[in-house]
């Protein structure tokens, strides 16, 4: 028998003010539950602008507990309209130990689920290794009101080793929190095929492990506000939502905010996958070298 999932993703354009942002988050979920949503996912970070950018201290005082305030504001509405939430939070795990962190509120508001990115990130505006402990929870699936539910968040997306081992934990729906863009001084020369590069590798994960992926990215022209002079980076939004054989389901534009939805029916991923047993013909008596770092 079908079993069908309304994913709602929420393309966002954070603002100044952590607590706006998240009274307009959850407007935007209230939004999508109306429109039929069971399960509503947000971007990368998403009450904050993104602070990365550069180095500063200071910007530790955005981090919070979980349970916490977002956690609970998340969980209280997940539990009054009945839906699943995924949303993404800076995590103080405790003095000078602080995580990017992805939670799952299951329809009962209960917290399904926790994961702690685990690659970080460390290039120009990016200075995620500065802020954030590399995650320490493994690569789990969860079982939620609406399936068993995956997270990955960001960075993590280009890893298929990730993907993978999150697959063998039973993951129907991959969610990736995102918040990547451009440089805009290299978006002409480049920027065209970075945005390919990252569709192309989420749905080889789609593919490859047999699931659905629902990526939630910002949009929209960030300067650090302690650098106004600079370029910035152009969060190239263009969420989307692919299925087990790696067809995009919806996709989101480049520039504007919006909720994107799509139907998912989870029985594709049984069917998918006994057309391509791509799991069943794993030689695992092969693979040992994948726990090295080069095959010297």
């Amino acid at each position: 028998m079908p079993r069908p999932v309304q994913i709602g993703l929420l393309q966002m354009r954070p603002g100044a003010d952590p607590a706006e942002n998240l009274a307009r988050t959850l407007t935007q979920i209230e939004g999508a539950a109306r429109r039929g949503a069971q399960l509503v996912v947000t971007p990368e970070l998403f009450r904050t602008p993104y602070f990365c950018q550069r180095e500063d201290h200071a910007r530790f005082a955005l981090a919070e507990p979980i349970p916490g305030p977002t956690s609970e504001a998340l969980a209280a509405v997940a539990r009054r309209l009945h839906l699943v939430i995924v949303g993404s939070i800076f995590e103080r795990r405790g003095a000078g130990v602080y995580h990017n962190t992805a939670v799952i509120l299951d329809a009962d508001g209960a917290i399904a689920g926790t994961y702690r990115k685990m690659h970080i990130p460390d290039d120009p505006l990016y200075q995620e290794k500065f802020y954030f402990t590399p995650g320490d929870l493994g690569f789990h699936a969860f079982p939620t009101q609406v399936g068993k539910i995956g997270l990955l968040v960001c960075w993590d997306q280009w890893f298929p080793e990730a993907a993978r081992l999150t697959a063998l934990d039973g993951a129907e729906i991959l969610c990736y929190p995102t918040a990547i863009g451009w440089h805009p001084s290299e978006k002409p020369a480049w920027g065209a095929r970075q945005l390919d590069a990252w569709i192309t590798a989420q749905r080889a994960h789609a593919i490859a492990n047999g699931l659905f992926v629902a990526v939630p990215n910002r949009v929209g022209l960030e300067r650090d506000p302690d650098a106004p002079q600079s370029d910035g980076l152009e969060f190239w939004g263009n969420s989307f939502i692919a299925d087990p054989s790696g067809h995009v389901l919806a996709r989101a534009g480049a520039q504007d905010e919006e909720i994107l939805f799509a139907a998912c029916d989870l029985d594709q991923v049984e069917t998918t996958r006994q057309h391509w047993p791509f799991l069943r013909d794993r030689r695992l008596d092969a693979y040992g070298d994948l726990t090295r770092r080069l095959r010297d």
